[in-house]
């Protein structure tokens, strides 16, 4: 890649992270992992929704398919994990380019 797209790229992505960061930190506190629990702990309930939903639909319709309403019912699980996946990969990016101050493990 000529040094001129590099130069580019290298900027954008400067550019990019002032912007976020002065946008996005201001919003919320610094972050520390308990305070992260209760988001995880969440996610890991929808995503035991969601298979114990599939699970109680394989227990009923051995020799046919599930009814609509199962279904429905199946996606709405699925759809409400994906949501909070997909929003906790969020904020794992937010952490992880330094958009958000994080509170440090460490003893001070």
């Amino acid at each position: 890649m000529p040094i001129n797209n590099n130069r580019l790229l290298l900027e954008l992505e400067k550019t990019r992270r002032e912007i976020n960061r002065d946008i996005i930190n201001p919003q919320f506190p610094e972050l520390a992992l308990e305070d992260l629990q209760p988001l995880l702990t969440m996610v890991a309930h929808a995503r035991a929704a969601y298979v114990r939903e599939l699970l109680d639909i394989a227990s009923v319709c051995s020799d046919s398919g599930p009814s609509q309403d199962q279904i429905r019912q199946l996606r709405q699980c699925r759809e409400t994990f994906e949501e909070l996946v997909t929003a906790t990969n969020a904020l794992e990016t937010v952490i992880q380019r330094d958009y958000l101050d994080v509170k440090s493990n460490k003893p001070t």
